[in-house]
This record gives structure tokens, sequence and C-alpha cells, in this order.
């Protein structure tokens, strides 16, 4: 069979990849921990569900506008003057088949072949793929010092003239780091100044712990949402909990919206008028289902940290939000890789390998599930690879023996 050298030059998603392993292994009655999944096991808001319940109700289930339900929009625009202090039109706004698509679309609209979109690493895994897709070139900047924290000077000095575009994730996936309200002024300033876009991936950008604040880009611009460089991606997956939903949505210049509506109405036409209904349920309902799924995140970051405390050999920075973080285990094994494939073949535990986020030797471990997943999975983990810990663990109703160290 033969396929496009660019569909070939496409890397598989790893964190689907290790979602499907996982789940074939528990078909098969293994008893695997997943400690990858990137979504929390909360139930969907009861506002979303009714809403979703009642648009079936009424048999009416047709196309929409490409750019999303009017009544939708205006949640949105609410939602955006809440938390982002930023009023917009419903002109500004395109709502799309989750956040993935979301960023697909932007990049489809602004980057021509060979032009250059700074990554910052540890970046999500889909990021320089989907630059690939639109015939753009990643080019990463990596920290040095170990803080997963950006440099300006070091973004600065990759920044050429081909660059279309910086993306910028915080809260950080996959590390759970904040960025500081610095940087983000800083950045923001630099792409104002030298008409770059800078897209903010905001969608943990409530998931944050003690006390913390996401800096909102918007507030170091003093241009116009029109004339403004900056382009928000956001959406309900990760804050509700509702990613089988499937929606997100763009704010943007309405000339660059307007090219997203094209793109989009040639591809996937628009959002089920469903999860519209269920996106609109969740945005206008009671928000203390918000601060619980954040109460209890961040109750799951503490059991996280303090559990990866105990393990000899592994550094960690404590993440600020999100649901994830990104141990350093160099001290066992330098190939994230094949170390993920070690601890789910000897452990049954799925992690994510930290090269796939550009950041070699380490794993990403979400504390999304449950506490005594956590807890377990990391004493698994231990297990498999310290010889300081017991020799013998009981995974499932089987005693397993240690033989390899």
């Amino acid at each position: 069979m033969s396929v496009s050298q660019l569909a070939r030059e496409i890397k598989e998603s790893s964190t689907l990849r290790l979602n499907e392993e996982a789940r074939i292994l528990r078909e098969k009655g293994e008893p695997v921990i997943h400690l990858g999944i990137g979504e929390p096991k909360n139930q969907a808001p009861i506002t979303a569900i009714l809403g979703s319940a009642a648009k079936l109700k009424t048999g009416d289930i047709k196309y929409t506008p490409t750019d999303g339900l009017p009544s939708l929009k205006k949640a949105i625009i609410r939602y955006m003057e809440e938390h982002y202090n930023r009023l917009v039109a419903p002109e500004n706004i395109i709502v799309s088949t989750g956040a993935k698509q979301c960023l697909y679309n932007v990049l489809f609209s602004i980057v021509n072949p060979q032009d250059e979109v700074v990554l910052l690493a540890p970046y999500w895994v889909s990021y320089p793929e989907m630059v690939k897709m639109v015939y753009g070139i990643p080019v990463i900047v990596t920290p040095e010092d170990g803080t997963f924290h950006p440099r300006m000077e070091d973004i600065e000095r990759v920044v050429t003239s081909y660059t279309k575009a910086i993306i910028v994730n915080s809260p950080n996936n996959p590390s759970g780091l904040v960025f500081s309200e610095e940087f983000i002024a800083e950045i923001v300033d630099f792409c104002e100044r030298n008409g770059i876009y800078l897209i903010t991936d905001d969608i943990y950008h409530k998931l944050v712990f003690d006390g913390k604040r996401a800096p909102i880009a918007y507030k170091y611009t003093d241009k116009d949402l029109e004339n403004s460089r900056l382009i928000v991606v956001n959406g309900v997956s990760k804050l509700y909990g509702m990613t089988g939903f499937r929606l997100g949505w763009v704010v943007a210049p309405r000339k660059l919206i307007e090219v997203m509506i094209n793109i989009q109405s040639q591809i996937t036409s628009n959002v089920s008028v469903v999860s519209q209904a269920a996106a609109e349920g969740a945005l206008t309902g009671v928000q203390s289902v918000v601060e619980s799924l954040r109460l209890t995140i961040q109750n799951n970051r503490d059991v996280m940290i303090q559990e990866l405390n105990t393990f000899d050999g592994v550094r960690v920075p404590k993440p600020q939000g999100t649901f994830y973080c990104l141990p350093d285990f160099r001290a066992y094994r330098d190939n994230s890789i094949e170390l993920a494939k070690f601890l789910l073949r000897k452990a049954l535990v799925v992690t994510v390998p930290g090269v796939d986020f550009g950041i070699e030797g380490h794993l990403r471990l979400s504390y999304a599930g449950s506490v005594k997943d956590i807890t377990e999975g990391i004493e698994r983990i231990k297990w498999a690879l310290d010889p300081e810990s017991p020799n013998e663990i009981y995974i499932g109703d089987r005693k397993l023996v240690r033989d390899w160290l």
C-alpha cells in the first residue's frame, strides 16, 4: 500500500497508543494501573448532561453554523469577560471538535511551507506533529537548568525571519509548571513587537493549586483584539472533565476566524449539536463543580509528590497546575521509551515517555485517577526499579518476585 511521505513522517500519538495497550491488557484481565491518562475521573457536570439530553429529546439533531451555536458563543463571551477580563464579539470565536482541532485549524490558517513555529520543551506531544502536518518546521527550545521554565533569551536566540508563531502552554502539560508573570509579559511584548503569533493553549488555565493563578496574556498587551497577535485556545475537556464531548474554541482576530471557518467547513463542518448543548450547560451552570474537581486534583497531586519523594534517585519539581508531573528517572534508565515499556511489562503500570514531550530520561505521570491508583502505582514502580524496595509484591492476586536487580 502506498501512503504519502507526509503521513509516513507523522508520529503516532504515544498517549493514545498507551491507552490502547492498557485497554487490551485490561480486557485480558490484567490489573493494569494507568498513570498516563489525561482525563479526570469525575462525571460530567449535571448541567452538561441535562443540556445534551434536552437537545436529544427534541429529536432536532441537525447541522449548526460552522463556527458554533450562537447561544454557546454567548456563553463563551461571558466566560472570556469573567476569566480573561476581555470583551470579545461572536465574530472572534470559532467552536471546534476539541482543543486539538482548534490548534490544528490555527496552524493551518497561519503557517506557510517552511515557516517555523517555536515550541517550548517540555511540550504537548501533538505540537511538533501538527506543525509538520501543515508543512511547517517545529523549532524546539529546551531549558538547560532542569526547571522546565522557558527563558526569553533562549527563545530570542532561535527566532528568525521565518518564525510565524510561538505556542505557550501554561499550566503546562506535561510538567504541571505555571509560567511566571514576568515571562508571560515578556513573550507577549516580544511577539506583539515582532509580528509573531502567540498561541496560548489555556486548556488547564483554572486547574491550578496552592492559591496560584495562571497569568493571562491579554493583560500584557495594549492592542485591541483585531490588531493583536494573541490567539487563545480553550475548551471544556479538562476543566469540566468532559473529554469525550470533544469541544474547544479559539478566540482570535475576526479575519483569522473567517479563515478558520472556511477551513473547518471543508473538513468537519461543525461540532455535534449535542456536544455544543453540553458545553453550554457546563459554562452556564453551577461552577462549584470546577472548584470541587480542582481540590480533588490538588489532593491527588500532594499524594503523588509524597509517594515520589520516598523514591531514591527520582527528582520531581512540584506541579503548580494540571494533573501531571514529569519526574526524572535517569538514575535508573536514560531511555524513557524503554523504561515505560519495562514498567508496563513488569509492573503493569502505564506511564508516558518523556522523550515524546522533548525531555528524555523523564516519565509523565498523571494523578487524574484515584488515590489508590496513585499509591499502588508508585509502589509498583518503586518495586520494579529500586533495589532498596521489598523484593516481593502482590499485583492483583499474584505474588511477584523481582529477579532482575
